[in-house]
C-alpha cells in the first residue's frame, strides 16, 4: 500500500522531475541554455503556448478535448491582421479576435450540449471548418502586421514582459477560479461522474458550454500573444497546436480522463517544459525535422504518465474500498 502511495506521489511530480531533467541535460550539453537571457526568452515563448493550454485544461476536467484550438487561433488573428490593415485601431482588433474566438468556442458548445455530439467529432469538424475559413478570409496568403503589435509584444510594464504578464493575469485568474469558487467544484465533479454531478443538480450542460467558450477565447489570446512575437500571420498559423496544448497539459498533471488536474503550477509547468525542450533543440542546432518526432515522444510520454498513474490511483481507491467494506463487517 506505502509503495502504491509512493508511485502516486512520484508520478504527480513528474513533470517537476521531468523539468529538472530536461533542464539540466540542455544546460550541460549547451553552454549558452542556461544564460539569464535564454530563460527568460523561453518565459516569454511559453506564454502563448500556457495560454491556450489554460483553456485546454478546463475542457480536459471534463474530460473532453478541443481539437479546434489551433484553427480558433488562426481565425481570430486573421480578422484581428484584416481589421488592422483597414486602419482599425489596435484594441479594436484586439477585441474582435477573442470576440471571433469565444464565439466559435461557443459554437463547438452547441454542438456538444444542444445536439450531443461527442467532443472528439465536434471539435474536429471545427478544425477544419475554421481553418478553411481561415485560409478562405486571407487568400491563403501570409499576412505581415504593423509595427504597434510587435512593438505590443515587446513592451514591458513594471519591468515584466506583457506576454508574461498576460500568462499570469490568466492562468491566475482561473486557478482561482477552480480553487475558491462552487464552479470550480462543479467543474471538478463533473470530470469525475457527469450523471452523479446531474443528480447534485449540477448544471453540467452550462459549465460544458461554459467551458468550451472560455477555451476558445483563450486560444485566441493565445494567437494574439504568438502574433504580438512572430508579427506575421502564415496559413499554417496555429497548426496542431492543440496537439501541443494537450500535452502542456498532461505534462502538468491533468488527467486525460477528467476530474484531476491544475492550471497553476501544473498546466503552466508543462507549457514551459515543452517550450524548453523545443528551446533546447534550436540552441543545440538540431535537425528542424526532428522537432516533429521530439514533440510526438512529448505527447507519447504525456498520455503514457497519465494512463499510468490513473490506473494506480483506481487501483489505491478499490484497494481503500475493500479495505474499509472489510472492517465493517469485522
Amino acid at each position: 500500500m506505502e509503495a502504491r502511495e509512493t508511485i502516486v506521489k512520484l508520478l504527480n511530480q513528474s513533470s517537476l522531475i521531468l523539468f529538472a531533467f530536461v533542464f539540466l541535460t540542455f544546460g550541460i550539453l549547451a553552454d549558452s541554455f542556461l544564460t539569464l537571457q535564454n530563460v527568460r526568452n523561453i518565459l516569454i515563448q511559453s506564454s502563448s503556448l500556457g495560454i491556450a493550454a489554460t483553456g485546454m485544461t478546463l475542457v480536459l476536467l471534463t474530460a473532453g478535448v478541443d481539437l479546434s484550438l489551433g484553427s480558433i487561433m488562426f481565425v481570430a488573428v486573421a480578422v484581428s491582421g484584416k481589421l488592422l490593415f483597414n486602419d482599425y485601431s489596435l484594441a479594436i482588433s484586439i477585441f474582435a479576435a477573442l470576440a471571433v474566438g469565444f464565439l466559435l468556442g461557443m459554437l463547438n458548445g452547441l454542438m456538444i450540449v444542444r445536439f450531443r455530439i461527442v467532443a472528439f467529432i465536434a471539435t474536429l469538424a471545427m478544425l477544419f471548418a475554421a481553418r478553411g475559413f481561415g485560409l478562405w478570409f486571407t487568400n491563403t496568403r501570409a499576412m505581415n502586421m504593423p509595427d504597434e503589435v510587435t512593438q505590443l509584444g515587446a513592451t514591458h510594464l513594471l519591468g515584466v514582459p506583457v506576454p508574461i504578464l498576460a500568462l499570469v493575469g490568466i492562468a491566475g485568474l482561473t486557478q482561482a477560479f477552480l480553487a475558491f469558487t462552487p464552479w470550480g467544484r462543479q467543474l471538478y465533479a463533473l470530470g469525475v461522474d457527469p450523471n452523479a454531478a446531474r443528480k447534485a443538480g449540477i448544471r453540467v450542460d452550462l459549465i460544458l458550454w461554459t467551458v468550451y467558450s472560455v477555451c476558445g477565447g483563450c486560444a485566441a489570446m493565445g494567437g494574439l500573444v504568438a502574433l504580438s512575437q512572430t508579427g506575421a500571420v502564415s496559413p499554417s498559423f496555429g497548426s496542431q497546436r492543440e496537439f501541443a496544448a494537450i500535452a502542456a497539459a498532461v505534462l502538468g498533471g491533468t488527467s486525460l480522463f477528467g476530474g484531476r488536474g491544475t492550471v497553476f503550477p501544473g498546466t503552466i509547468l508543462g507549457a514551459i517544459l515543452f517550450q524548453t525542450i523545443e528551446n533546447g533543440l534550436v540552441i543545440m542546432n538540431a535537425d528542424p525535422y526532428l522537432y516533429p518526432m521530439v514533440v510526438s515522444i512529448i505527447i507519447f510520454l504525456a498520455v503514457l504518465l497519465d494512463t499510468v498513474r490513473n490506473s494506480v490511483v483506481n487501483q489505491l481507491r478499490r484497494r481503500h474500498i475493500r479495505v474499509q467494506l472489510d472492517a465493517s463487517q469485522d
